[in-house]
């Protein structure tokens, strides 16, 4: 796995980034020792998924992150039409 990097020399491009980095290594990662790379990738991808799609975030108004994007296509277009 490499993650990528932000603009260079703006610290606040890689805040997020290295936030998600490690929720991830806490969460899934440390301390694991993975059979194979695709058990080491799947537990990522699991992860992720629930991350995006089941995690409810406080400052999204206890939603999940997908939910909240869904919501303000939802009313994007509602305002278009």
């Amino acid at each position: 796995m490499r993650s990528s990097m932000s603009r260079k020399g703006d610290c606040w491009d890689n805040a997020p980034t290295e936030s998600l980095w490690g929720r991830l290594k806490v969460a899934r990662i440390h301390g694991h020792k993975f059979a194979t790379q695709r058990a080491a990738m799947d537990e990522v991808m699991d992860w992720l998924t629930f991350y995006n799609h089941r995690r409810l975030h406080s400052t999204l108004g206890y939603v999940s992150p997908m939910r909240f994007e869904q919501n303000w296509r939802t009313a994007q277009s509602k305002h278009a039409a």
